[in-house]
C-alpha cells in the first residue's frame, strides 16, 4: 500500500554514511559468537559455523510515481548493498546463534522535487541523501524445534509484518518465538516495542496505527498455522496494539488437484478489529474479509476475488518507524500494488491472470495482470473523537490495473539474478490516493558468500 497520507510530516534526515557501518554488526555478530564458543569445546562450534550463511544482495531500484492534480511526482534511482548473516546453532540442549545485517544505499539519481519514494532519506531542504546505511543484529536460542529471538528482526505474521517493497526492508525490535515441535503445526508469538522504516536509521522508531497516525508503545501477537493434510491449511492470530486495538485474523486455504495439470484454489481471509485500553485512535469496530477462487490450467492461472470492509473506519494495520510507513500486516486478497482497497465500507472485486513460462520453454519467466475496482466507500459517519474522521467522503471509489513481469536467470555466472518490472495505474477519489501511474524496476543479484 502506497498512499502518501500515511506518512507523518517530512521524512527523518537521520542517516549514517560509510561502508564501515555496513559490516560492523556482521563483524560484531561473528566475533561475539566466536568469543562465546571459545570458552567451550570445539564440538559446540560445529553447528554454529557449519550452518552459517552469509549473503550479499546487490539491488538496483528505479522508482517513478506520476501523480495528478498538481502533486509533485516521486522519482529516484538507487543502488543497494544488503548483507545478511545467519549463524547456525551451537551443539547441546540449548543452541545459541546470531543473526545480523548491514545495508548500504546509494543515490544514483534523484532531486528535491521528486522526493518521497521511500528509497532515500531526506535532508533539511528536501534534498534526498546521497548515501545512507543501517545495521542490526539479533541473538537466538533453540530448543528442539522452537527458536526464541531477541533484537532487530523481520516479523511476517498476518497481524504484524514488515514491508520489503523498497530498497531496504523494514525491521522491528523485540522478542519472538517460533515453534514447529508439533507435527503439521507452526506456532509463533512476539512482543515488539519499536521499528525502523525503510528510510530511517533509528532503531528505536515508533510503532503506529498506520491510517489513524497514532503512536503505540508496543504490539503483542500470537497465533499459528495448522496444515492437517496436503492442500488444507488454517491460520488463526490475535494481536494487541497498545491502547489502540485488539485485532483477530483467520485464514482458510484449500487446494484441490483436478489432474496433473489442473487445480482449484480457494482462499478466505478475515480480520476483526476493535478498540482497546485508552482507545487512542477513537472507537473502532471493523470486520473485513476477502474471498478468492483460482483455476490453474497448465501454465495459466485465472483468479476472481471479492473483498468487503464492514465498518466506518478503514481496515487499518501497523505503521513502522519515524515516518509511519505502513508495514505488510494486511493479507486481504485485494491488497495490491498501490491500494489495499480497505477504505470504510468499501466493497471491491478482482480479476487476475498469471502465466508461468516454464512449461512453454522459458523457465524463470512469469507474467501477471490484475484489475481491481472498489465502490461504496463511506467514512462520513465517524464521531468527533475518531482519528479517522475526515479521511474519507460519503461516496468515494477507486480502481487499479497492475502489470508485472519477472525473470530469474536459471544458470550461468549470474544464476539467481532476477529482473522485476511492476506497473500500476490507479484512479480514484483523493481519499484513496487519487490518480497515480507508478513504475518500479528492480534488479536483484544475490551472492552466497558462506
Amino acid at each position: 500500500m502506497e498512499r502518501s497520507h500515511c506518512q507523518i510530516g517530512t521524512p527523518t534526515n537521520i542517516y549514517k554514511p560509510g561502508l564501515s557501518r555496513l559490516f560492523r554488526p556482521l563483524a560484531l555478530g561473528v566475533v561475539g559468537g566466536c568469543a562465546l564458543l571459545s570458552s567451550g569445546e570445539a564440538a559446540l562450534a560445529e553447528g554454529f559455523v557449519d550452518d552459517s550463511k552469509l549473503t550479499l544482495t546487490l539491488r538496483n531500484y528505479y522508482f517513478s510515481s506520476d501523480r495528478a492534480n498538481r502533486r509533485a511526482n516521486q522519482q529516484d534511482w538507487t543502488q543497494g548493498f544488503l548483507m545478511d548473516y545467519q549463524s547456525g546453532f551451537t551443539q547441546g540442549t540449548v543452541g545459541v546463534g546470531v543473526d545480523a545485517f548491514g545495508y548500504l544505499g546509494l543515490k544514483l539519481d534523484g532531486g528535491p522535487g521528486r522526493r518521497g519514494t521511500g528509497n532515500l532519506p531526506v535532508h533539511a531542504g528536501n534534498e534526498p541523501a546521497d548515501e545512507y546505511s543501517r545495521a542490526g543484529a539479533a541473538v537466538k536460542l533453540r530448543v528442539g524445534k522452537t527458536v526464541v529471538r531477541y533484537g532487530q528482526q523481520a516479523p511476517s505474521a498476518p497481524v504484524f509484518a514488515i514491508s520489503t517493497s523498497r530498497l531496504f526492508p523494514q525491521t522491528a525490535t523485540g522478542w519472538s518465538v517460533v515453534s514447529a515441535d508439533v507435527a503439521d503445526l507452526m506456532m509463533e508469538a512476539g512482543h515488539f516495542t519499536s521499528a525502523t522504516d525503510q528510510v530511517s536509521t533509528n532503531r528505536d522508531g515508533d510503532l503506529w496505527a498506520g491510517y489513524a497516525r497514532r503512536r503505540a508503545a508496543s504490539i503483542d501477537f500470537a497465533g499459528g498455522k495448522y496444515s492437517p493434510v496436503k492442500g488444507v491449511s488454517v491460520s488463526l492470530y490475535g494481536a494487541q496494539l497498545d491502547n489502540i486495538w485488539n485485532q483477530y485474523y483467520g485464514n482458510l486455504n484449500l487446494v484441490k488437484a483436478l489432474s496433473s495439470t489442473q487445480s482449484l484454489t480457494f482462499d478466505a481471509n478475515l480480520y476483526h478489529t476493535v478498540d482497546t485500553g485508552k482507545a487512542n485512535a477513537g472507537p473502532i469496530d471493523n470486520t473485513s474479509y476477502s474471498l478468492a477462487a483460482a483455476y490453474t490450467q497448465g501454465p495459466q492461472t485465472f483468479t476472481l476475488g471479492w473483498q468487503k470492509i464492514n465498518g466506518d473506519t478503514p481496515a487499518d494495520y501497523v505503521g513502522m518507524g519515524d515516518n509511519n510507513r505502513l508495514g505488510s500486516g494486511l493479507l486481504l486478497g485485494n491488497a495490491v500494488m498501490f491500494s489495499d482497497f480497505n477504505a470504510p465500507n468499501e466493497r471491491s472485486w478482482q480479476a487476475r491472470y498469471d502465466l508461468n513460462f516454464k512449461t512453454l520453454g522459458v523457465p524463470g519467466l512469469s507474467l501477471m495482470t490484475r484489475y481491481v475496482k472498489g465502490t461504496d466507500i463511506d467514512g462520513s459517519g465517524l464521531p468527533a473523537n475518531s482519528a479517522y474522521r475526515g479521511l474519507y467522503g460519503a461516496d468515494d471509489r477507486e480502481r487499479e490495473l497492475d502489470l508485472e513481469g519477472r525473470y530469474v536467470l536459471q544458470s550461468g555466472a549470474a544464476k539467481g539474478l532476477s529482473i522485476r518490472v511492476r506497473q500500476a495505474w490507479h484512479r480514484g477519489s483523493p481519499s484513496t490516493g487519487g490518480s497515480v501511474d507508478q513504475l518500479r524496476l528492480i534488479v536483484d543479484y544475490p551472492l552466497r558468500l558462506l
